[in-house]
């Protein structure tokens, strides 16, 4: 009776609930301040840009936090005028559904047919797509300059978005693969018993099924080219296929730099991409987690 007391006794490491409940919430609160400061690490930049977009650029000069004296539109009026803002945003349009319609469309065959066939060859296979989602953007540059230029790629807004899905597509395919994985197998044999060949089975049965991932592959792919300043100014060399962002750096000048309506230029670029994330935010996190877990 001694020795089943004593063991039923509290060992001496054990700690008191009250304590693991005040570290819980010390752990809690800490996250939660390094997150309220990368929060506002990241928005203030877009704060002072929307702020200063209604300055003229003398009180913009003069503070640049202080709030304007009036909200004046003409500053919008000037960078949309002065980018040709139509023109630029087509191309930017166009650029951009080119590389994500591209990208969904082979990568999610590729990841298809990879999660579904076994073998040494498809690991192998999926293991080359991952590893090269892997190098950086960078030590590629050089040689994706020279290819391009022999390919007659550059200079070209549809051969833009044709680069950007053979620089995409090795991520989305990761993705893909990990997210077929949760779609039954038994699937694909009633279908296969009913008649339908590989491709309408694909197109009909699973593509369908692969919306969630579907939709964070295409909006992070729409986020990044939306977005991307490097590939565009060395890719594009006419001033009628120039992007929102390029037709912006054009406003800098050697002595002179028209500040109100670079900013002014900068949020009519952020707003479409804004609005898009806001419309198909809830499909990011679900589909990235279902993707990396799975994979």
């Amino acid at each position: 009776m001694e020795s089943l007391s004593r063991q039923e006794g509290p060992g001496p490491s054990a700690r008191p609930p009250g304590r693991r409940a005040v570290g819980s919430r010390f752990v809690s609160g800490l996250i939660l301040l390094l997150l309220l400061g990368c929060s506002v690490f990241t928005l203030l930049p877009i704060y002072m840009a929307l702020l200063n977009s209604f300055k003229s650029a003398g009180e913009m000069l003069s503070d640049v936090l202080a709030w304007p004296s009036s909200f004046d539109f003409a500053n919008y009026a000037d960078a949309y005028r002065k980018i040709d803002f139509p023109r630029s945003f087509g191309n930017t349009v166009l650029v951009t559904v080119v590389g994500a319609v591209g990208i969904v469309l082979f990568a999610s065959m590729a990841g298809y047919k990879m999660s579904r066939t076994p073998g040494r060859f498809s690991q192998s296979l999926f293991l080359l797509f991952a590893i090269s989602s892997l190098i950086p953007f960078h030590s590629i540059v050089i040689t994706l300059v020279q290819i391009s230029k022999g390919l007659k790629a550059q200079g070209s807004t549809l051969g833009l978005g044709l680069i950007y899905v053979g620089l995409g597509v090795a991520l989305a395919v990761f993705l893909y693969h990990g997210f077929v994985k949760s779609i039954p197998r038994e699937l694909d044999e009633a279908a296969i018993a009913d008649g339908c060949g590989e491709l309408r089975l694909y197109a009909i049965v699973i593509f369908p099924l692969l919306l969630p991932i579907t939709a964070t592959v295409a909006i992070l792919n729409v986020l990044w080219m939306w977005n991307d300043f490097l590939l565009p100014l060395m890719m594009l060399t006419d001033s009628r296929d120039y992007t929102l962002l390029i037709s912006t750096n054009m406003l800098f000048g050697e002595y002179n730099n028209d500040w109100s309506a670079i900013l002014s230029s900068l949020v009519l670029t952020m707003l479409p991409v804004l609005l898009l994330y806001v419309l198909l935010q809830k499909y990011i996190l679900s589909g990235i987690a279902d993707g990396a877990i799975k994979g």
